[in-house]
């Protein structure tokens, strides 16, 4: 098996590592971007237009259709990716990991930021995909409700376990089996991304601040509390501190937490649900408390030693963003073989230590040190096992529950 024996980090490389944490590179992080976009989750009027552009229903499709793998006799993968979501130098113009991984394979990265928005990626994929074309694309990175659907209408492939050594080896435990990919048979984790409570200490003025219950029924927070103007965590996050698990909640228990929103907001307790720009409500401290991006987290802390987290004893939303194959992929095996590199622990902790997300994989954390002890003993980078314990995914939907929830929820935030 081949070891990954890069070269030594130049000194502007682990400079611009150790950057990201304390410039706030990541102000608007790529989760963020997502989020504001309303990508985190299919939208109402995207979910009509599912409908009206003929997307067959989840799981009429067979399973991933192959092409002719030209892996051998064409020594490159094209990898379609989010922007802000890959190591760079201080030139802006290479990404390490990926050079790495040429020089040592011989195989040509395509690297292209062409994914701003779930669902207008899907838009664009979607024709090819299921007119059963190839979409010019090897490797992809989709957020797990989108990487499900896909899964479901059979258009990506499933992947060859003696090419995922590293990653069936070193994938954490807490992201091996989303009931929408058991046992990972068709996809990877790129990053995850955790859903905490993020706090203002100046603005909070003593009060404390522990749980979501807190958030929605201190009459001191009253008017200085933000919810995230995505369904999945913030119904989760209030799921959760109902003593429900969203990874198996009924409808009842969806409306009974709708409610409990809707009564803080009918009350004034919640100041506005919002997408990236909490950040600025936080640092201003018009949110004394708020339902946040952990990847923001890092960031706003770095900058203002005002701003810090909490992990609620209920427990915290996981999501993730996912490697998958699309069907007719000319270079699968390639495609593979980088998946597999990013779940070495050296890559992995490159990659980690610049964009500042859940690291996925297992054994990370000392290779992490070597660049940045600071963003190897962080939580919300590298999850220890008692934080990992409390990560909680939010279940697959059905179309029709996809509908239904997210109207209530457009009407709880007026969107």
């Amino acid at each position: 098996m081949e070891q990954y024996e890069p070269d030594r980090l130049s000194a502007a490389q682990v400079a611009a590592m150790r950057r990201s944490f304390t410039n706030g590179r990541a102000a608007l992080t790529r989760r963020s971007l997502l989020r504001a976009s309303a990508g985190g989750a299919l939208a109402v009027g995207g979910l009509g237009s599912l409908s009206a552009c003929g997307i067959p229903a989840a799981g009429r499709s067979q399973g991933g259709v192959p092409a002719e793998d030209r892996s051998a006799k064409e020594k490159t993968v094209n990898f379609s990716n989010w922007t802000e979501y890959m190591d760079v130098d201080d030139s802006g113009k290479h990404h390490p990991t990926l050079e790495q991984f040429t020089k040592r394979t011989g195989i040509k990265v395509k690297y292209t930021e062409d994914i701003n928005d779930n669902n207008e990626f899907f838009g664009k994929i979607k024709p090819q995909l299921a007119a059963g074309q190839d979409t010019g694309r090897d490797l992809i990175v989709l957020t797990d409700w989108l990487a499900g659907r896909l899964i479901r209408l059979g258009w990506v492939q499933k992947l060859d376990p003696s090419n995922l050594p590293h990653a069936y080896a070193n994938l954490s435990s807490q992201f091996r089996s989303p009931d929408w990919d058991p046992g990972r048979a068709y996809s990877y984790v790129w990053q995850g991304i955790s859903t905490v409570i993020a706090y203002n200490k100046k603005a909070l003025d003593g009060v404390e601040v522990k749980s979501i219950s807190d958030l929605l029924d201190n009459p001191k927070l009253k008017g200085r509390v933000g919810f995230l103007s995505e369904m999945r965590d913030s119904v989760g996050m209030t799921l959760l501190d109902m003593g429900k698990d969203p990874a198996d909640f009924t409808a009842d228990d969806y409306d009974a937490a709708i409610a409990r929103l809707q009564k803080a907001v009918d009350k004034g307790q919640i100041r506005r649900f919002t997408g990236n720009d909490y950040t600025s409500d936080l640092t201003r401290g018009d949110f004394a408390a708020c339902v946040a991006w952990a990847g923001d987290v890092v960031q706003l802390k770095a900058d203002s030693p005002d701003i810090d987290f909490l992990i609620p004893d209920s427990g915290y939303m996981t999501s993730t963003d996912n490697l998958l194959i699309p069907n007719k992929a000319r270079h699968k095996t390639n495609a593979e073989r980088l998946i597999d590199f990013y779940y070495e622990p050296k890559p992995a902790a490159e990659l980690a230590a610049y964009i500042n997300y859940v690291c996925p994989v297992d054994g990370v954390k000392a290779e992490l040190a070597k660049i940045d002890e600071d963003a190897a003993n962080n939580p919300l980078i590298i999850p220890d096992k008692a934080m990992a314990a409390k990560s909680h995914a939010f279940r697959s939907l059905s179309s029709k529950e996809e509908t239904e929830f997210e109207e209530k929820f457009a009407k709880l935030t007026g969107a």
